[in-house]
């Protein structure tokens, strides 16, 4: 298998050819992995929240999302045959090898959204083949789904994909279980082509991995039978694409945020949604799509992601179960393969003819409300960090708070997740600030009571416990930015707050000068600097495997023991990758409009309001 793993770190991904070539890579290594009557692919390894045999169907059904666009744009694949034994035996009651009835909520819910898909886009692979009972076995089995309801998100749009199935192959289909869904996901809506995970749910990858990608893969196949709604998703998906390539670095790296950062380069499907649903503008040209999708995969087959034998493991730049969700299975990481979509155009779309252009020039701060952030950008590193003012609401998700609630996320050094709960470094607090009753265990913010964006300022209030309040103001820029933290305590607390976890290295340079911390490498920089109300700094080496980037991490810190009362904690934080020097701690102060007096900062706001905190 390594001259697999070279081949597609090799692939350069200049032609339709090439990306044929990388699915093939992708997917030949497990074809020695399917089940005996091959409606399972059972990669093993680690568990799921549900059992093996749905995780299996998972695994089956993931490498559709790949395989269906490219027999759609008229590839041929060794799988397929292997597919449609699976499709009809899965799907078969009295078969050994069935899937099973589903339940509501039911993960097998999720894994049908793929087949209505191929319905709809290669009939003629999928359902003319089959004979009457395997025809009716298939229908009989998918529609199980208009009978149980989906969780009332992304989820919502399993139902349409499916019945969308159905209409285009002819066959009964429930319109009103399409529309009612459709009509809810509208509900999500909120303006300026974002869309929240259900309602109060986050704006993360789901908004274009999921919900634009569903969207606009309806709008190309049914805009002809429902083209007021095809328009609106395809006018809504252009107005988040002026928002969304922001998240993206010049050298195809995306910002880490948020769950299901396994899905990797996932993180490029909506660009392909955008080229197969041809929603093509002035500035987003066939060839700018084709740069971020070309990039951001060539960046992704370089990271180490696939094991001895070929296959995509769970974690991010390397194999990683700490940072995993309880709904991630061996075979999850394959829903990447949604960016493979572009493969079902025609060779003669301007897609493929036109060149890849590099990104388009981008304003180096973009103010981004709907998902509460504000995003930086350095274009002489092509570092992106968003900014977070953070969520009115939570959740249960695995490490929500580190997922969804730091202060600064980052396409060049990710983001942590707690490794357990004992002291800072199973703690990994990387851009937050953690707050401990003196007996080591922290508590960061989960969840927020207020918040607000005002230009490149965002504020939030939080409730650590019932009787300690934190304000906390933001001062977004790079490579320098700013926080600063009002704690009013009933109680003896222990802070914390950390800068960018830098990737460790052999030649490491970790220098602590009282309250200023750094470290430097070859990676980078990363530093934290006190303003305010520090005691000291430190130098915390977190538990391995807690950041997404890198195994082992550096985290630049600074501490200070807080007695019942009013505190102000302030602190100048220095992220840059590369080799280059960044501004001096002055220069920057004044470029962000920060000004440090005794026991007070002062922000010079947009508006040309000074805000004064003390």
């Amino acid at each position: 298998m390594e001259g697999i793993l070279k081949s597609i770190e090799h692939n350069p991904l200049d032609s339709k050819q090439d990306l044929q070539d990388a699915l093939g890579q992708l997917v030949r290594p497990l074809k020695p992995l399917y089940a005996a009557g091959g409606s399972r692919l059972p990669i093993k390894g680690s568990s799921a929240g549900y059992g093996e045999e749905i995780a299996g169907m998972e695994g089956f059904s993931r490498i559709l999302w790949g395989i269906v666009p490219h027999l759609a744009g008229g590839g041929t694949d060794e799988l397929w045959e292997d597919c449609l034994r699976g499709i009809i035996s899965g799907t078969d009651p009295e078969h050994k090898d069935y899937w099973g009835d589903v339940g509501d909520y039911d993960q097998r819910l999720v894994e049908m959204a793929v087949l209505g898909m191929a319905l709809s886009m290669i009939p003629e692979r999928i359902w003319e083949p089959l004979e009457e009972r395997q025809r009716r076995n298939l229908y009989n089995w998918l529609n199980t789904i208009n009978s149980h309801p989906c969780h009332d998100c992304n989820w919502l749009f399993f139902h349409v994909m499916v019945n969308m199935g159905f209409y285009k192959t002819g066959q009964r289909y429930d319109k009103v279980q399409m529309e009612k869904n459709l009509q809810r996901i509208e509900q999500f809506y909120l303006g300026c082509g974002w869309y929240s995970d259900g309602e109060g749910g986050h704006s993360d990858y789901y908004v274009p991995f999921a919900i634009h990608y569903y969207g606009l893969v309806y709008s190309k196949l049914m805009e002809k039978e429902d083209p007021e709604r095809c328009l609106r998703f395809k006018e809504r998906a252009k107005q988040f694409a002026g928002d969304f390539i922001q998240w993206f670095s010049s050298d195809g790296a995306a910002l880490a945020y948020g769950r299901s950062m396994t899905y990797r380069f996932a993180q490029s499907a909506f660009w392909s949604a955008f080229a197969y649903a041809e929603a093509w503008t002035d500035t987003f040209t066939p060839g700018v799509v084709k740069g971020l999708i070309l990039r951001n995969l060539r960046w992704w087959f370089k990271q180490p992601i696939f094991d001895a034998g070929g296959v995509l493991t769970v974690g991010y730049a390397y194999p990683n179960l700490v940072m995993g969700e309880n709904y991630n299975s061996p075979g999850s990481p394959y829903w990447a393969l949604k960016t493979f979509l572009v493969l079902a155009l025609e060779d003669s779309e301007r897609f493929w003819s036109e060149p890849e252009q590099e990104l388009p020039s981008l304003p180096a701060l973009s103010v981004q409300r709907e998902p509460h952030l504000v995003l930086c950008r350095q274009k002489s590193t092509g570092h992106v960090t968003a900014f977070n003012a953070g969520h009115l609401s939570s959740n249960e998700h695995t490490h929500t708070s580190a997922k969804y609630e730091k202060f600064a996320y980052s396409s060049a050094f990710g983001f942590s997740v707690p490794r357990a709960e004992w002291g800072l470094g199973q703690a990994a607090m990387d851009s937050m600030l953690g707050l401990s009753e003196r007996d080591n265990l922290y508590r960061v913010r989960r969840k927020n009571e207020e918040t607000w964006i005002r230009g490149h300022v965002l504020y939030a209030r939080w409730l650590p416990w019932s009787n300690v309040e934190v304000e906390t103001w933001i001062v977004a820029g790079l490579p320098w930015h700013v926080r600063i933290h009002r704690i009013t305590t009933g109680r003896s607390l222990d802070a914390a707050e950390g800068g960018f976890a830098l990737g460790l290295q052999e030649e490491q340079g970790v220098k602590v000068n009282g309250q200023d911390v750094r470290a430097v490498n070859a990676t980078g920089h990363s530093g934290i600097h006190c303003l305010l109300g520090y005691d000291e700094g430190l130098i915390v080496y977190p538990n391995a495997n807690t950041n997404l980037l890198h195994p082992r991490t550096v985290l630049p810190t600074l501490v200070a023991a807080l007695e019942p009362g009013t505190h102000i904690l302030a602190a100048a934080v220095y992220g840059q990758p590369g080799s280059g020097e960044g501004p001096e701690l002055e220069e920057a102060l004044q470029g962000l409009g920060v000004t440090v007096e005794p026991g007070t900062v002062v922000i010079k706001l947009e508006d040309g309001e000074a805000l004064r905190i003390g």
